[in-house]
């Protein structure tokens, strides 16, 4: 059946068919977890199918809550009805319907043959569980992988799945029995999420800043590179660096020019692609700085020069294209003919006076 619908269910039962009986092991077991008193306990049925655990739990002292989302499988289970007072079938979604209509709190909560059919089954565990008197068990019979034909093997827990269930459970009690396991579980223990990894990554993109950097006349910083373009000062993030550290550092490397975390600001998020890799750019604006540019990497800046915006759009040999992207994040259309990038803006850069009005008060303070 798998993850049957409603409808597959409803025919299953419709059709006068069930599951197995219940087995001695599972007789021994919930014999063992009566309620003392008898009549003194709670129980919920999760999956209850034609009812015989139902009507069993009744028999032992459970005061039985019986749900199944088939309708004829109540249908079915109504016909022989559990003895009055000690319980009831009701037809319920455990995954999409209200629980209000349950009882508040359940000294035993059962998944016969059920919980490998449920799709959210972790979320409707921790929802049950609330409902979970102290003291008391969620006992989750299921068939195991290794005990079934591979076709059916979604019917079943493998051990990955059963270690899953029992996670945040003080007491986990096991019996295997006729291909089913049997987990008995008491005491839920939620812990804080842990956080973890899936195993070392396969190199999927390269991630890296830009950093535009202005003097006191508004003129920007470019090296001239070894690959014969200029581009701004920056490079790839090292281990768990930030774009901003990554800016910072790498301005410091490459420039000599010192800047602190908090005088940088991560201005956009530029995505595009370089020989069939994605390409990460953080555009990080350096708005203060200490020091002269010089030459510290000659193997890959010959040169560093100040240069004035207005005569960006005309530099001769070109300009990096992650550079001009970055560029163009700060002042936006100076660049015709940029290539194609995806830009993320986090924060909108102060509007920038016009680079030729710029150049021209520069040229009458100089004068």
């Amino acid at each position: 059946m798998g993850h049957a619908t409603q409808d597959e269910w409803d025919t299953h039962y419709g059709a006068g068919r069930s599951f197995r009986p219940l087995g001695d092991t599972e007789h021994i077991l919930f014999r063992d977890l009566a309620p003392d008193p008898p009549g003194g306990g709670h129980a919920l049925d999760v999956g209850c199918g034609v009812g015989e655990l139902a009507r069993h739990l009744a028999t032992l002292g459970y005061t039985v809550d019986a749900v199944d989302y088939a309708p004829s499988a109540i249908t079915t289970a109504t016909q022989m009805p559990i003895a009055a007072g000690t319980g009831r079938f009701v037809q319920c979604d455990i995954e999409r319907d209200s629980l209000d209509g349950l009882h508040s709190s359940y000294d035993l909560i059962v998944f016969r043959l059920s919980y490998a059919f449920l799709h959210d089954r972790t979320r409707v565990m921790h929802r049950l569980r609330e409902r979970l008197s102290p003291g008391g068990a969620v006992v989750v019979i299921t068939p195991v992988v290794d005990e079934v034909p591979v076709e059916r093997r979604d019917i079943a827990l493998d051990e990955e799945e059963i270690g899953l269930l029992s996670a945040g459970w003080c007491t986990v009690e096991r019996r295997d029995a006729e291909g089913l396991a049997i987990i008995v579980l008491r005491d839920p223990e939620p812990g804080a999420v842990a956080f973890s990894g899936k195993g070392r990554p396969s190199p999927h993109a390269l991630t890296g800043a830009g950093v535009v950097v202005t003097d006191d006349a508004g003129r920007v910083l470019l090296g001239r590179s070894v690959r014969g373009v200029w581009e701004l000062p920056g490079g790839k993030n090292d281990g768990d660096e930030s774009f901003v550290e990554a800016a910072v550092r790498e301005l410091e490397e490459e420039t000599g020019l010192q800047a602190e975390a908090a005088d940088a600001c991560l201005l956009a998020i530029l995505m595009d692609t370089a020989h069939g890799i994605p390409r990460v750019t953080g555009a990080v604006r350096v708005v203060a700085f200490r020091g002269e540019p010089a030459v510290r990497e000659p193997k890959l800046v010959h040169r560093w020069e100040w240069h004035d915006v207005a005569d960006l759009p005309t530099l001769a040999s070109g300009l990096f294209t992650p550079s001009a992207h970055v560029l163009d994040v700060v002042w936006p259309g100076l660049l015709p003919g940029l290539p194609p990038v995806h830009r993320h803006t986090l924060v909108q850069p102060p509007r920038p006076d016009d680079p030729a009005r710029a150049r021209e008060a520069d040229r009458l303070r100089q004068t």
